[in-house]
């Protein structure tokens, strides 16, 4: 039992924003544990780059994808199942950030990052469940991971009003799925990642990342073991019990401090 507690072999995972950061991190999990992964991005040459570099370790292919609209996720959903007769993880973690202090954040600060970090989680689910469905069973659930936020969890320390508001509304908008999926074998979770590597946090990490280090109680920023870890454990037979979750993966900051 516990050899295949983790195991995700020949699993059909699609990774939105797979090309980079957390995305590539989860990505390159799966890959090297031997799903087959489609890393799916706005941008074709970064799917292209990243499909190539995975494919060196294991099964992987790129599709590009515009998340941020209901066409972009049905386009995704239909190129993914012209090669797959199913799906049985999707992680949703195409994202976007926006700062600007509280008198000038505009309304298109909202519109860009709730676009793609709320409604295109819930456009991709939907136009996915049809793959999603179709080996799900009681014993081996599809599974649908939110990449969400510990700035959803807690009030964040910069003005970025729009990402922490849509990143609580994701986390509950993945307990609500979890609901309505769960008698259809299919378990909806989140993960929230604190501070790790990435683009998006690469001007932060410059500019305080010594202060972000000290501060945090485990002493250091993620790495891409910590993400491919748990993203792992929701995708195996070790978290087929695990619905409507929302996981830290933050070293302690929102839990402990």
């Amino acid at each position: 039992m516990i050899e295949n507690l983790f195991a995700v072999k020949d699993k059909v995972a699609v990774v939105t924003g797979g090309t980079r950061g957390i995305g590539l991190m989860i990505a390159q999990g799966y890959v090297e544990a031997g799903a087959r992964v489609i890393v799916a991005s706005r941008r074709a040459d970064a799917c292209e780059e990243a499909a190539r570099e995975l494919a060196k370790l294991g099964s992987c292919r790129g599709i590009a994808a515009d998340l941020s609209t209901e066409e972009g996720a049905q386009a995704l959903a239909s190129e993914v199942g012209e090669h797959e007769d199913a799906v049985d993880i999707l992680v949703n973690n195409a994202g976007a950030n926006w700062g600007a202090p509280l008198e000038e954040f505009p309304d298109s600060g909202w519109d860009k990052v709730f676009d793609l970090n709320l409604k295109g989680p819930f456009h991709t689910t939907v136009k996915m469940l049809p793959l999603l469905r179709k080996k799900a069973t009681a014993a081996d659930p599809s599974r649908v991971i939110n990449v969400g936020s510990i700035d959803g969890l807690q009030v964040p320390d910069l003005e970025t009003y729009s990402y922490s508001s849509c990143k609580a509304g994701l986390h509950h908008l993945t307990r609500v799925l979890a609901k309505r999926l769960a008698r259809e074998h299919v378990t909806v979770n989140a993960i929230a990642p604190g501070p790790f590597q990435s683009k998006m946090m690469a001007a932060t990490l410059e500019q305080f990342g010594d202060h972000i280090r000290a501060s945090n109680p485990r002493g250091r920023i993620g790495e891409p073991e910590d993400m491919a870890g748990v993203a792992l454990y929701l995708a195996s037979r070790a978290g087929a019990y695990v619905t409507g979750a929302v996981i830290p993966v933050d070293g302690g900051i929102s839990t402990t401090l």
